[in-house]
């Protein structure tokens, strides 16, 4: 006798081309449960945390430009920290300080760290081609620089328009286990769909950053190669360092490969740990380092090609969004991470936008403008 399956309702596509999470009807709830909703992932804690004392200045609270965005039915968590010490924490009745939330693209800035230690240590040259490192790599990367790759400044074939039911974005989640395959098709891999992206003439002319995440892959597949260690292994290495003390959970493919351009869940306080390794350029718990401090000092001083309109002050550069002054990251659906080394201040916003996209331009904006002033204060 055979017994008979069904789709696994999380992740069969459903209608607008998107799963069950990703519905806005669904979408808070998934986001708050990433970390148990995906098909393959990996876990790592740190041996040792980075201690936090509340030093609380209710007054934070009490700013009407903050006070709006916690007042927003997306809104899960909001944490100021600097140096050591939490300024201001609060959390939606339906989130917990211990809770894992997906942080989705902040964990790009992973890179950052892996990057600028690969090319202090001389593994990896920012002016040479992507080509150089990874020669199986498709026409959509091949002749690109590892420094236009990092800094979102390639053209090529892959649309991440989350507006689009036809997005590439959208047909490269079966590589990573975000949905189920469709009837009749196999799953792929992190690094077969990346090779498959093709493209013609690379260089960008838009005068301004082209967004595209499987950027963030094609970054740790050359540092993985040219260091010969798992992205595994580089990823303790950060947690370690941060003092995380609750988990830090990330999707990866059926062969592994951690995505490392958006598949990391945190707590909204262990996120502030981690950004802290940004505001002290690179420095860590027991005197632990990642990153380069040099090449994050070249990050927000020597930024790559602006962001969009209406946040024309605020560059894309090697993984990283800045103003020159504080490194940032945001993550699609309504998360920010914003760290000022010059205060040692670190911001962290948890939402969940549950629009048809999970995107909002004018709302992302706002909520840097708050998180920088807060930050540099």
């Amino acid at each position: 006798m055979t017994l008979s399956s069904i789709a696994n309702p999380d992740l069969v596509t459903l209608f607008d081309n998107k799963p069950r999470w990703n519905l806005p009807d669904f979408r808070r709830s998934y986001f708050h449960n990433l970390h148990t909703t995906m098909r393959y992932g990996l876990s790592i804690r740190a041996p040792r945390i980075l201690p936090l004392r509340k030093e609380v200045d209710w007054t934070i609270g009490e700013r009407p430009e903050v006070a709006r965005f916690l007042a927003m039915p997306h809104f899960s968590a909001f944490v100021v920290v600097r140096d050591e010490r939490i300024l201001y924490e609060v959390y939606a009745p339906d989130f917990r300080p211990d809770r894992p939330h997906a942080i989705m693209s902040i964990t790009k800035t992973t890179l950052n760290l892996m990057l600028g230690r690969a090319v202090a240590d001389g593994l990896v040259d920012l002016d040479a081609r992507v080509g150089t490192y990874l020669p199986e790599i498709g026409t959509g990367y091949a002749e690109a620089t590892v420094k236009a790759v990092a800094d979102m400044n390639v053209v090529n074939d892959f649309n991440e328009d989350y507006s689009d039911p036809n997005s590439s974005a959208y047909q490269w989640e079966s590589a990573y286990g975000w949905r189920l395959p469709l009837d009749g098709q196999k799953e792929g891999t992190t690094r077969s769909f990346i090779c498959g992206i093709t493209g013609g003439d690379l260089e960008n002319r838009t005068g301004q950053a082209l967004y595209k995440s499987p950027n963030s892959d094609v970054l740790g597949w050359i540092i993985e190669r040219v260091s010969g260690r798992a992205l595994r292994d580089w990823l303790i290495e950060i947690v370690e360092a941060a003092g995380l003390e609750g988990c830090f959970h990330i999707t990866c493919d059926r062969e592994g490969v951690p995505q490392v351009d958006g598949g990391a869940c945190l707590s909204a306080r262990d996120l502030a740990r981690y950004g802290l390794l940004f505001a002290r350029k690179g420095e860590g718990v027991d005197g632990h380092r990642v990153g380069d401090a040099a090449f994050m000092e070249d990050t927000r001083r020597n930024p790559g090609p602006p962001w969009s309109n209406p946040r024309d002050s605020v560059f894309y550069s090697r993984q990283m969004r800045t103003n020159g002054t504080w490194l940032a990251h945001g993550g699609w659906g309504g998360q920010y991470m914003l760290a000022n080394p010059d205060t040692g201040t670190v911001v962290v916003y948890f939402g969940v936008l549950e629009n048809r996209s999970a995107y909002d331009g004018d709302f992302s904006g706002q909520l840097v403008q708050m998180m920088a002033k807060l930050a540099a204060q």
